[in-house]
């Protein structure tokens, strides 16, 4: 053996040693990133006076960017996108039902008006990964959310981009899936609708965004900053970086 190879062997062992230990370290600090950036994805709101998840679980995946918006004009983005805009619906009442209660005949699908669960189990904000029931995020409604609903069975890169787009928005309002509508994506806040049977992509994220602005914090009768929160509202949503 060559003067030195034992000592030579040893220092490659020791050498490896440390390479590994800092390697496992960096996808520790990785991973525990992830995990504790996940729940901060579905931006629920957990002020004890905003209301209850229901059991429902939270949408921590990460969402795609949306693009800038092209067309702000709710009328014309709507029609843009083939969406159907019902505004100023008739008011159903705010009459408040108990948690166990039969779900009402609501005269649209979503809802946006009609007798909702009582106090403190309306809905949380928050994006959530499976479907609440309607009375608890009608309820919702009434304090002036905006909620995004969309088909189950999109495709998950859709999903993505409605979860990206609610980045941007989701202070006061919710996002989640709803298997009883008829259409691939829908808005709504209290008394008013954007319904859309296809998802058009930048189109129908410009006609989400402007019924948000035109429509959240306005109507429902009860304020939306009775319960507190946080972030980017769909009235003043964070901008995406402009193209280039």
């Amino acid at each position: 053996m060559p003067e030195g190879g034992p000592k030579r062997k040893r220092l490659l062992i020791a050498f490896a040693a440390v390479l590994t230990v800092a390697v496992a370290a960096v996808l520790i600090v990785v991973f525990a990133g992830d995990e504790s950036d996940g729940p901060n994805r579905a931006h629920i709101n957990l002020d004890a006076e905003a209301g209850s998840t229901n059991g429902i679980p939270p949408d921590e995946r990460s969402g795609i960017p949306p693009p800038p918006v092209r067309q702000a004009d709710l009328k014309k983005a709507a029609k843009e996108a083939g969406c159907y805009l019902q505004l100023h619906l008739d008011d159903k009442g705010h009459r408040h039902i108990p948690p166990d209660s039969l779900m009402p005949d609501y005269e649209t699908s979503p809802p946006t008006s009609g007798p909702h669960v009582e106090p403190p189990y309306q809905q949380a904000d928050g994006a959530y990964a499976g479907e609440p029931k309607a009375i608890d995020y009608l309820h919702s409604l009434e304090h002036g959310r905006l909620e995004i609903q969309y088909a189950a069975d999109l495709p998950e890169e859709i999903q993505r981009e409605l979860k990206g787009l609610y980045d941007t928005m989701y202070g006061g309002a919710l996002l989640f899936p709803n298997n009883e509508m008829n259409y691939a994506v829908a808005a709504t806040t209290w008394t008013n609708l954007l319904g859309c049977t296809s998802y058009e992509g930048r189109k129908t994220l410009d006609a989400i965004r402007a019924f948000g602005r035109e429509t959240w914090g306005k109507y429902g009768g009860e304020p939306v900053s009775a319960f507190k929160f946080t972030g980017p509202t769909p009235a003043e949503p964070r901008e995406p970086e402009p193209e280039n």
